[in-house]
């Protein structure tokens, strides 16, 4: 990847304490447990060196760059940007959230099940629509991300390693619309995210200029670093969702498919390693692919959780590659030169020979996910080990992408991430976190990368 965007959100602030609602007024500041997580934040940042470092002006996002910055021993300034303020609430800043129920119950509503539609009205009587005026905010401030990193992006690719890495330091709301601008979603998606007090988020661009320029959200919401490996869980059903732990073939860049390769030595390791990260974690139930990679990594973490059954279904197993399966990339490129080209441009064209279509892997995995979903009670944490291909599926639907996007999502080996239903299972999914490997070494990524 030729540019890699690193994104903080600030500590724990005055207002978050109080549950005040701050906007982008400037009253709120960093206190003690916030000025931590920055500093917690900056260590678990270590070893990376920032190009750049760009941060709201307001003080719980300039102060938290600051400090962050500072712990990880980097001598960069942020750089304030206006367009990095937080989202404009200004009829409600201040307010306890309690009262903002009781004083307006219709806008609260609309906030909370829809708030691309909110309309506030501004001192002079003019109305306005914050999160669409939010969104625009979050384009001009990714105009100037590529921009400035014009180069970076024209670059030849580095393997796993970017040539360019930035630190962007904000707020809740404006991270979420920056990480859906750069997806190509619109604000109607704004409720599938989660973005928490000094979490970390890591998104890696590649390519051209415009449109030729390919996103890929490494992950999401990283919290581990604050001392817990999960974000907090509400009183709602939520799913954790695991690729399996590395294989020879993923080692070699082999395209497995459905051969049922075992897990390697390596594989065995981060099982367990993933299984250590949710050990505390409370799991009533658990799910696989009948396959042996995923059904390994599945007992390798359930070994912490005596007692939860574990449910292996044909609907979770890899996508079937057909003539590739078994085949390294240069020997496919040999053969099928054309629909290998395909496959990395637009893999939802590719018919598999005598394999599958994404659609079809789409329909039997999205199915599956959500006989699962409908199963759970209301306070319920399920685990799902599945497949990259599968577990991309799943994550591009509950994002509201479509098949064509799934290059656009990572999933390592032995990654996790975390699905919550606050508004029930029939309703929004939320994407947790996504993705998460500190207990892979560290923040960053560093699975094989090799075939699916």
């Amino acid at each position: 990847m030729a540019l890699r965007i690193v994104l903080v959100r600030h500590g724990l602030s005055s207002f978050n304490v109080e549950r005040r609602i701050q906007g982008r007024d400037d009253l709120s500041t960093l206190t003690p447990d916030g000025e931590l997580q920055a500093q917690a934040a900056g260590k678990a940042l270590a070893g990376i060196g920032f190009e750049a470092a760009y941060t709201s002006p307001l003080r719980r996002a300039s102060d938290t760059a600051a400090h962050l910055l500072a712990a990880q021993g980097h001598n960069l300034t942020a750089e304030p940007v206006e367009d990095l303020v937080e989202i404009d609430l200004a009829p409600w800043s201040g307010l306890l959230r309690q009262d903002l129920r009781e004083r307006f119950p219709d806008q609260e509503r609309q906030w909370r099940e829809a708030p691309h539609g909110l309309t506030l009205q501004r001192p002079d009587g003019s109305t306005y629509r914050p999160l669409p005026e939010l969104m625009e905010q979050a384009g001009r401030f990714q105009a100037l991300l590529l921009e400035r990193h014009a180069a970076a992006l024209a670059g030849p690719p580095a393997g796993q390693q970017p040539g360019t890495t930035v630190l962007v330091v904000a707020h809740n709301a404006i991270l979420r619309c920056l990480v859906l601008r750069l997806l190509g979603l619109d604000a109607t998606e704004f409720r599938r995210l989660r973005i928490d007090n000094g979490s970390i988020s890591v998104l890696n661009l590649s390519g051209g200029a415009g449109d030729s320029i390919a996103v890929q959200l490494e992950s999401l919401n990283g919290t581990a670093h604050l001392g817990e490996p999960l974000p907090a869980k509400g009183p709602c059903p939520r799913l954790l969702l695991v690729r399996h732990g590395e294989t020879d073939w993923n080692r070699q860049g082999r395209f497995q498919g459905q051969i049922d390769i075992p897990l390697n030595a390596n594989g065995r390791a981060q099982a367990e390693a993933a299984g250590a990260f949710l050990g505390l974690v409370s799991i009533q139930r658990a799910y696989s692919s009948v396959m042996a990679r995923p059904r390994q990594t599945a007992e390798a973490i359930l070994a912490l959780h005596p007692g939860v059954p574990l449910t292996t279904t044909t609907g979770l197993v890899e996508i079937g590659h057909g003539l590739w399966e078994g085949r390294l990339e240069d020997e496919i490129e040999a053969g099928w030169p054309q629909l290998l080209a395909d496959w990395k441009r637009e893999p939802h064209t590719v018919q598999m020979p005598e394999g599958e279509t994404l659609q079809q892997v789409w329909d039997r995995s999205v199915a599956t996910w959500s006989t699962i979903v409908r199963s759970l009670a209301a306070e319920e944490t399920a685990m799902v080990v599945a497949h990259d291909a599968v577990n991309k599926t799943i994550l591009c639907a509950l994002l509201g992408l479509q098949p064509a996007d799934i290059w656009t999502i990572k999933q390592g080996n032995g990654g996790v991430t975390v699905i919550d239903y606050p508004f029930g299972i029939e309703g929004i999914p939320v994407v947790t976190a996504l993705n998460l490997t500190p207990h892979l070494g560290g923040v960053l990524d560093r699975t094989a990368a090799g075939a699916l």
